[in-house]
């Protein structure tokens, strides 16, 4: 993305409109710092009008009252366009918020177009919208309807991954949604929008409004929201839950982490390391998933700190559109001074500086910070507690397994860990000790088909799968008069 990326306009209930207002939202670029695009801030007023579309068109509008294949047939024309347009749209995320592109293709892109087409396969698979049981006190017929609005707000981190993770289920299950993607990242929801209207989305039934935190809070609160669905911090969640409260609104809320990659002491170290290296620092560390805790054994802690050191300094920092980059610049200036921060609190607090710990050489333009491992943590440090959100690692020892899965399990967060064994039984069984909604044995990954979210501070609710459907379905149970139906 060379040209300057200009919109003038919002996408409110299926088509492009004039905002009410004058604000704009400029576009920066965490590699040049040069602004890259420009769209209009939405205001109150815009979601007012957007939250008004979605209210008729699934008060009224056909969307909700079609036939679940017909709603099918129109969100895989969205997903066919994601993969038509899947570079497109990974430039234009990397050009925003500094994603490596390689990763950007196959994350950011193609891992939308998957969550499309797994939210398609469970709404096939999800059947049972209308079955009649016998209750005690004579039949009943009990109904899954779709809860109504759906305030879908994304973070800037992956925008199209968590934009498909909500949309998708809502779509499919019949309800109308208002999407707030992050100022940080708006200029892919263009796309998006661009996608929805040529699938043949009817009136009403998606607006986009890129905004900041304070409209985003409007969009919450609004009394014709029927569910909120958000992914972000947990201070911006606890907010949302709050004002969410006001009217008792359905919130479904996908947190952050600092999540445990264990090495036991069977492990192969040289699997171990190409499977966590990645998992650490996807995303330039921008990542509620990455493993930022790597807890090693303390009989193989030196071999385990060098092997990881090695790999950090190999990774490649740079441009994040150069498709040989493996760690670009951070969003955000206050993203690249949060990450320098936080390497001069686990200096204070006592850790060591495997590698990294500043800018790298040769780009001092740019919000870049070294790929950084600590050594000798404490699980009580800051740094090895507090989500840094950015390319600074922990290395953990431990004493025998029982320790390290109470150090695993002792953190605020419960989100995502894995674990690295010779033994994928033993590793399985240690899977079952620790309390984090998402888990891998020798591998790291994050199925579409299975429910994520998290515990503790993590999260409420799940996505993806038929959890993840089911939190946009209402349960409605219908008693039935003695012999309705028979003869």
């Amino acid at each position: 993305m060379t040209d300057l990326a200009e919109h003038g306009k919002l996408f409110i209930g299926g088509e492009f409109a004039d905002p009410d207002g004058d604000g704009v939202i400029e576009v920066v670029s965490p590699h040049t710092e040069q602004v890259i695009g420009r769209v209009p801030h939405a205001s109150r007023a815009d979601v007012d009008r957007a939250v008004a579309a979605a209210r008729r068109a699934f008060d009224e509008g056909p969307w909700p009252r079609l036939p679940l294949q017909e709603r099918i047939a129109v969100v895989a024309r969205i997903k066919d366009a994601v993969m038509a347009r899947h570079e497109e749209i990974a430039r234009s995320i990397s050009a925003q918020n500094g994603s490596p592109y390689s990763w950007s293709v196959l994350a950011q892109a193609l891992g939308a177009m998957m969550v499309w087409d797994a939210a398609i396969t469970v709404a096939r698979d999800h059947t049972a919208y209308e079955e009649r049981r016998s209750g005690v006190l004579g039949p009943i017929l009990v109904r899954r309807e779709p809860v109504g609005v759906v305030a879908a707000v994304v973070p800037w981190n992956v925008p199209q991954f968590t934009s498909a993770a909500k949309l998708g289920p809502a779509l499919l299950a019949g309800c109308t949604a208002v999407l707030k993607p992050s100022p940080e990242s708006p200029l892919d929801s263009y796309i998006l929008a661009d996608i929805v209207r040529e699938a043949g989305l009817p009136e009403g039934v998606l607006s986009i409004l890129p905004a900041d935190r304070e409209v985003s809070e409007y969009l919450v609160g609004h009394p014709g929201v029927d569910k909120v669905s958000f992914t972000g911090s947990v201070a911006a969640g606890k907010r949302v839950m709050e004002v969410a409260s006001r009217h008792l609104t359905r919130v479904t809320l996908e947190l952050g982490g600092k999540s445990a990659a264990v090495i036991l002491p069977d492990a192969d170290l040289e699997a171990a390391v190409a499977g966590i290296v990645p998992a650490a620092w996807m995303n330039n560390g921008q990542a509620c998933v990455a493993q930022t805790r790597i807890l090693a054994p303390r009989g193989r802690y030196e071999e385990i700190a060098e092997a990881f050191t090695a790999a950090a300094r190999a990774l490649t920092v740079g441009d994040p559109l150069d498709p040989a980059t493996q760690v670009g610049p951070l969003v955000a200036r206050r993203q690249q001074q949060r990450s320098l921060d936080y390497i001069r609190i686990g200096q204070e607090e006592g850790a060591k500086i495997l590698t990294g710990g500043g800018r790298p050489d040769g780009l001092e333009r740019g919000w870049y910070v070294e790929p950084t491992l600590f050594g000798g943590v404490d699980n009580a440090m800051r740094v090895a507690r507090e989500e840094i959100f950015g390319p600074v690692i922990c290395l953990l020892p431990y004493g025998n397994e029982d320790q390290a899965a109470k150090i695993a399990n002792d953190s605020d967060y419960g989100l995502s860990g894995s674990v690295w064994t010779a033994d994928a039984e033993r590793g399985v069984d240690f899977a079952r000790r620790i309390r984090t909604g998402t888990y891998n044995v020798n591998t790291f990954s994050l199925d579409m088909l299975g429910p994520f979210g998290g515990y503790k501070n993590s999260g409420v609710g799940r996505e993806f799968g038929p959890e993840g459907f089911g939190a946009y379905l209402e349960h409605k149970m219908i008693h039935l008069p003695a012999g309705y139906g028979e003869g």
